[in-house]
């Protein structure tokens, strides 16, 4: 069981990450497009599914976003009505400073009061940006969390690639687990060095504090198009000049990032492995092209069948 596996923060965690389906649609297509991504994940072994909740993140960059912003159903209420036949634990993304505090509050005592079996997951997303208007902080969600919901396994956000600039993501890390957070959902990974430099500091941080090391599921995201490309480094992903150049120059640009992404989690798992760092994977596609979505299932498999061969 997911939940299990963090409290023991065991590695080798695998999860599938989906965008629940934009909103305003008819009731027959929304069910139509839940049955087939359940029919996706029946097909993987995975520990867990992650729904994401979106917000704008336009007020972060002065460039024109990629792809234009489209409202997505409520995360919560997608699994909850729409994914229900799953029998796979989910965890809820919340985007915390897009939520009114009272809403908030009540989401959180009525999700851990559902008799589900399984203790609410939840990830919470911060502020795009400084700039971005919010009506609560991230920090006001923890300290809400804690106060309503002492059963909740709560996530948190990390960044590998801003660890390049400001090299401080394992502080920033360690100051959510004082929080509260119990795991970790990274941004996707493309720049292995920057993620390599985020897990060391982040192990040493940990044992200078005598601290337990939280799980860290670490994302892969296929890219099919240069367009997708383009909108991965306006989410801010970090993509080195030569990876990109394998990519934009690969003859099935696809089945490059497959492999690049394979090798990348590879070389990190093994690295978490030799210093016990639990090290997980989240595995998700932010395409609704069928080849990518396909691309993603793909990888899925793959990394299950590499942490099993490697552990």
């Amino acid at each position: 069981m997911l939940a299990t596996k963090i409290v023991r923060r065991e590695p080798g965690i695998l999860t599938y990450g989906l965008t629940p389906p934009k909103a305003g649609q008819q009731e027959s297509r929304l069910r139509e497009i839940a049955q087939r991504q359940m029919e996706r994940i029946r097909s993987l072994s995975v520990d867990g599914v992650i729904v994401y909740d979106l917000q704008d993140e336009q007020d972060r960059v002065h460039e024109q976003r990629p792809f234009p912003f489209i409202e997505t159903i409520d995360p919560g209420l997608y699994s909850r009505e729409y994914l229900a036949p799953l029998s796979v634990p989910r965890v809820i993304y919340r985007c915390a400073g897009k939520y009114e505090p009272e809403w908030f509050r009540g989401w959180i005592r009525e999700s851990s009061d559902s008799g589900a079996g399984c203790p609410l997951m939840s990830v919470f997303v911060g502020a795009a940006s400084s700039r971005q208007q919010v009506t609560m902080s991230l920090k006001e969600a923890y300290s809400m969390a804690g106060q309503e919901a002492s059963q909740l396994l709560l996530g948190g956000v990390v960044i590998p690639e801003r660890h390049l600039k400001k090299q401080d993501e394992h502080l920033r890390a360690i100051e959510k687990m004082k929080q509260g957070c119990q795991f970790f959902v990274s941004q996707a990974v493309y720049h292995a060095e920057a993620a390599k430099n985020f897990l060391s500091d982040y192990y040493y941080r940990v044992q200078e504090e005598g601290l337990p090391m939280a799980p860290v599921l670490l994302t892969l995201t296929p890219c099919g198009s240069e367009k997708t490309l383009s909108f991965m480094k306006w989410l801010g992903v970090s993509i080195p000049r030569w990876l990109e150049n394998e990519l934009v120059h690969s003859s099935d640009i696809l089945d490059e990032s497959v492999r690049l992404s394979r090798n990348i989690f590879q070389e990190l798992y093994e690295f978490g492995l030799q210093k016990s760092i639990p090290i997980g994977c989240n595995v998700e596609s932010v395409s609704v092209r069928k080849v990518e979505i396909e691309a993603s299932v793909q990888l899925a498999e793959e990394i299950r069948g590499m942490m099993q061969s490697v552990g």
